[in-house]
C-alpha cells in the first residue's frame, strides 16, 4: 500500500487539499475523478493488468501521463484528471496517509 501526502494549500481560490505522491515520478500519478482522488497509476507495477496497459500507453508510445489520462477521459466520457497544485499557493499543513487506491478500470483502457 503506497504512502501519500495529503497537503492543504492556501490558494487564490481559497483553501484546497491535494493528495500527492511522496516522491514525484513521471511514471506514477494520482488520478482524480470528480475532484476526488480515486485511482493510483504506477507504470512500473507489472502485476496489475491496468498498469501494464498504462505502461504501454505512456512509456511504449512516449506520451505524457497527463495526455494519456485526458484521452481516456474523452473516450470514456468520464471526469478524470491529474490535479496539479496551483502556481500561486502556500502550503499550510500536511499529513502522510496510507491509502489503497485502485488502478484505472481496464475497460477504460481498451
Amino acid at each position: 500500500m503506497p504512502k501519500f501526502k495529503l497537503t492543504t494549500y492556501k490558494t487564490l481560490k481559497g483553501t484546497q487539499e491535494f493528495l500527492e505522491l511522496t516522491e514525484k515520478k513521471s511514471t506514477e500519478a494520482i488520478v482524480y475523478q470528480d475532484d476526488e482522488p480515486k485511482y493510483y497509476v504506477n507504470c512500473f507495477d507489472l502485476q496489475t493488468e491496468s498498469n501494464i496497459i498504462m505502461n504501454s500507453l505512456v512509456l511504449g508510445q512516449s506520451q505524457k501521463m497527463e495526455d494519456v489520462i485526458k484521452k481516456i477521459a474523452q473516450k470514456n466520457n468520464v471526469n478524470i484528471a491529474i490535479k496539479k497544485v496551483p502556481l500561486f499557493s502556500i502550503e499550510k499543513s500536511f499529513e502522510y496517509k496510507h491509502l489503497d487506491l485502485p488502478p484505472l478500470p481496464e475497460n477504460w483502457l481498451s
